[in-house]
């Protein structure tokens, strides 16, 4: 990996999935890292923030063993039970205040070690009941809710997040109506940028998933959610999806002075948060003998977590 960063443009992302639990991509190739719910019990029980600032840490040193430079975490919705057989352990709280104490120190970690982390998934999944990856989760939370709940997270932490990731959910009970939020200019342009004055990068979730393309194709929703204020569109696994959507900003850009404009200046801003974001270069490879000692410090930090847990289960009991 970094043989390949190496010939990556200058200030590349170079990102990965490594929440903890069950989205981790190194789990395998280097060690289990335990959920961030896991974690944020723990250090509830034990009443020790600093674990997961460890946690944090240790991500971003996992995540620049293999070459990367940005981990798609930490995820910011609220732990709810209507999203509970959805989200899983990824939620770190049910109540906002738990979420900005998790978020706020995970960054942290991350920071600490130069990675870059995303908050997602705004506006907030935890009150939906559908997996946005197959469909279009419909959201009955009215904006109010939503402003004093979901939204709370990003609020509080929008100057500490260099990067928010926008999902595929409407909200109908809100003036964003039943467009996925990932192609609304409403959630993206009117609520993110100008209602809580966030400045950092805007990000999509995979416009691969059924919760966009059950709504739009591939080409129509690439153009949309530039349109709507996004700055990166996120499309991970198929090369010919890459190349639609790719060949219909092209298109939109030659169509229409306005949308090729409009490309070129996200192009110049984004490129300058990217030399802030990654001035300190590729990181160097770790010897055999650093990379055991981090699997090590991975195992004995689940170790330590999975010992709070059944402290944490008889006091809810």
């Amino acid at each position: 990996m970094h043989e390949a960063a190496a010939l990556s443009a200058e200030h590349s992302f170079r990102c990965v999935d490594v929440e903890g639990g069950t989205v981790d991509r190194l789990h395998d190739a280097l060690a289990p890292m335990p959920s961030a719910q896991a974690v944020m019990r723990a250090a509830t029980i034990t009443k020790e923030l600093k674990l997961i600032r460890q946690q944090g840490e240790l991500v971003a040193q996992g995540v620049k063993a293999f070459g990367f430079n940005t981990t798609l975490a930490p995820v910011m919705d609220l732990a709810l039970p209507e999203s509970a057989a959805v989200m899983g352990t990824r939620a770190a709280a049910s109540t906002a205040n738990g979420v900005v104490d998790y978020a706020r120190n995970f960054l942290a970690g991350l920071a600490a070690h130069g990675v870059v982390g995303c908050g997602k998934h705004f506006p907030g999944l935890g009150g939906g009941t559908l997996d946005s990856h197959l469909e279009t989760p419909a959201i009955r939370r009215s904006g109010r809710e939503l402003w004093q709940k979901d939204l709370v997270p990003y609020r509080e932490l929008r100057l500490e997040l260099p990067m928010i990731m926008v999902n595929h959910a409407a909200y109908p009970n809100t003036p964003g109506k039943n467009r996925p939020a990932s192609a609304s200019a409403f959630w993206i342009t009117t609520v993110l940028r100008k209602r809580i004055g966030y400045r950092g990068i805007v990000l999509s979730d995979d416009l691969e998933m059924g919760g966009i393309l059950q709504f739009m194709p591939m080409e129509e929703a690439a153009v949309a959610s530039v349109r709507a204020g996004m700055d990166l569109i996120e499309v991970c696994h198929k090369p010919e999806l890459i190349l639609r959507a790719y060949e219909a900003l092209i298109s939109e850009g030659e169509r229409s002075a306005a949308f090729r404009n409009l490309l070129l200046a996200r192009a110049r801003r984004t490129a300058r948060q990217r030399a802030k974001l990654f001035a300190g270069g590729i990181s160097k490879a770790l010897s055999a003998r650093q990379f055991e000692a981090l699997r090590a410090r991975i195992l004995r930090f689940q170790a330590e977590v999975n010992k709070a847990q059944p402290a944490a289960e008889e006091q809810s009991a």
